[in-house]
């Protein structure tokens, strides 16, 4: 897996996380790889509050067995609601997606700025239900606004961590969710997973 990137590693990287299952095998390369972590959970698109904290505590959980710093986001899906106004019928991997990903990783260089950590990168370019372009184009857009802050482009699929996720998932037994978070990415599922969703 040292393959994955070329050239010198950073000594140490903020990585916006968006769940536990998305995070172990890149946690894991980074500190194989001796490059120090910071996690920064920021979801606010993520609904309902229940299945939020479900996903924060596991990915609390996990990140403290290894010993590795979780900086909390605000929990703001009021604000996270206003950054997709008018795009609540979009398609997934859409416009909605896009304004999502402006949206968190503009909130993280943020946060890469005041904890004075050069590189930040994110478990969605680990997602093969994500496009790389949307995030290049919301990294872009928050580089405009926060110049100090640059995203270290990785494509957390390949060198073989897309198998090892699946591993690290069956041996931690994490929750696995069934859908990417906001209440719109939730149409494929049965009426009986919203209602179990919802319910709890």
């Amino acid at each position: 897996m040292s393959s994955l990137v070329s050239g010198p590693l950073p000594k140490e990287v903020l990585l916006h996380s968006c769940c536990a299952p998305c995070s172990a095998a890149i946690l894991e390369w980074l500190l194989q790889n001796d490059v120090r972590p910071t996690i920064f959970f920021y979801n606010p698109n993520i609904y309902p509050v229940k299945e939020y904290l479900i996903r924060k505590n596991e990915l609390d959980r996990y990140a403290q067995s290894l010993g590795i710093r979780v900086i909390d986001g605000d929990y703001r899906h009021d604000l996270w609601r206003l950054a997709v106004i008018g795009l609540e019928k979009e398609p997934e991997r859409g416009r909605r997606c896009l304004a999502c990903f402006k949206h968190r990783l503009l909130v993280t260089a943020e946060c890469a700025k005041r904890e004075g950590i050069e590189l930040y990168t994110t478990t969605l370019a680990g997602s093969r239900w994500k496009r790389a372009e949307q995030i290049r184009e919301a990294a872009a857009h928050a580089k405009s606004l926060i110049p100090e802050s640059t995203y270290w482009d990785v494509n957390w699929k390949k060198g073989g961590l897309q198998e090892r996720r699946g591993v690290l998932l069956k041996e931690n037994g994490f929750y696995n969710q069934q859908y990417c978070g906001c209440e719109f990415s939730m149409g494929h599922l049965t009426e009986e997973q919203r209602i179990e969703i919802l319910r709890r």
